[in-house]
């Protein structure tokens, strides 16, 4: 009963187990190992005391994995890596699926520039641990960053995509890692269903580095980066390619924006929310404009729609259009400046105190360049 008692209650309540049975190895083991665990939160050093229970524990269970993994810990704050490595070792040997003892290797391993041992340890943990791709891919992160530890890398991303594509997620939040993850990517994966492509494209569009977002947009969406098109998709037939240079569609207590099946937009608003339709990001050259297309299903002078251009990252507004059937067709001009390097394009609705639902097909979008 005692026996059976320890075994249920070590590993969680290693003080209870300790009174049903003091001299259980077992009990002494992970009260040990929770003494560790305190003393290293309180920055204090571990007490003979504890260190003698966890050494008695070992000579009662010999295979046990737990008193090598703190005869390592004991060793790395000693200063005596190479002590660490070999008890590190001895747990992995005892219990090959030790969470802790893979976890010090990894640490070791990297310590010691050794990236190869070090990732294979961390590919065990990924597939062990739970959203172990995720937890772990910025630790991977990290050296990443050292380009001696690229081959190897390269090799633990051929075998395991998933990790590849964690660690370059965690790497592209930050733009001035845009040339590291774009050594380290597989080019034929650059597609918008990898986590890390389009959050590179946010993360520059957020730095301000349009042009070399656009690039980026461009070469995972396949699609050629200097068109002469200055509007991505204005037919609205392109539903494949991904935002910010292809149109962002709302479907929101706002109203509703979708592709017609033959190209076209429907818009649906609602009347009782200010807020966005539809929008894209251009990279507009200064000079002066005219966007023209045909509206249908919307009352004359209706204000309620309207297309606003506006300032990347200032949001600071170019030109408003109220969206009329008759202005449509005849085209509204605007000018962009030099200080305007990008350019966000919306179809935006404007609530009123007396909502009314406005309904709307877009045909024929047109913008032209009308001066240099």
């Amino acid at each position: 009963m005692r026996s059976a008692l320890v075994s249920a209650l070590a590993e969680t309540n290693p003080a209870v187990a300790s009174r049903i049975w003091p001299q259980h190895p077992a009990s002494q083991l992970w009260l040990g190992l929770t003494e560790i665990g305190v003393a290293s939160r309180e920055q204090k050093p571990v007490t003979d005391a504890t260190m003698a229970k966890i050494m008695d524990a070992a000579r009662k269970a010999p295979l046990a994995a737990e008193p090598f993994l703190a005869r390592g810990v004991q060793a790395q704050v000693a200063g005596n890596e190479n002590l660490a490595r070999e008890a590190f070792i001895a747990a992995k040997l005892r219990d090959g699926r030790s969470i802790p003892a893979r976890y010090f290797l990894a640490e070791t391993y990297f310590r010691e520039r050794r990236p190869g041992p070090a990732l294979t340890e961390i590919a065990f943990l990924s597939r062990s641990l739970p959203n172990g791709v995720t937890r772990l891919a910025p630790y991977v992160g990290t050296y990443a960053k050292d380009r001696r530890n690229w081959p190897q890398l390269r090799s633990l991303f051929r075998s395991d995509p998933r990790i590849a594509d964690a660690t370059l997620a965690a790497l592209a939040t930050d733009a001035r890692n845009v040339d590291l993850v774009l050594a380290l990517a597989n080019p034929s994966l650059v597609n918008p269903h990898t986590d890390w492509a389009p959050r590179m494209v946010e993360t520059l569009v957020t730095a301000g580095d349009y042009s070399r977002a656009h690039a980026l947009w461009a070469q995972m969406s396949r699609v050629p980066a200097h068109s002469k098109e200055l509007v991505f998709d204005p037919e609205f037939r392109d539903g494949t390619r991904p935002p910010p240079f292809n149109w962002a569609l709302t479907s929101s207590a706002v109203g509703l924006a979708e592709r017609r099946k033959g190209g076209g937009l429907h818009a649906i608003y609602y009347g009782q929310e200010d807020g966005t339709l539809a929008r894209q990001l251009l990279l507009l050259q200064p000079g002066t404009y005219r966007l023209a297309m045909t509206v249908s299903g919307i009352p004359g002078g209706s204000k309620a729609l309207a297309w606003t251009l506006k300032c990347a990252g200032s949001n600071e507004s170019i030109a408003r259009f109220p969206l009329d059937p008759a202005g449509a067709a005849k085209g509204w001009e605007f000018a962009v400046t030099a200080n305007c390097p990008a350019q966000t394009l919306e179809l935006d609705g404007a609530g009123s105190d007396l909502p009314q639902q406005v309904d709307v097909t877009i045909t024929g979008l047109k913008l032209d360049r009308l001066n240099g």
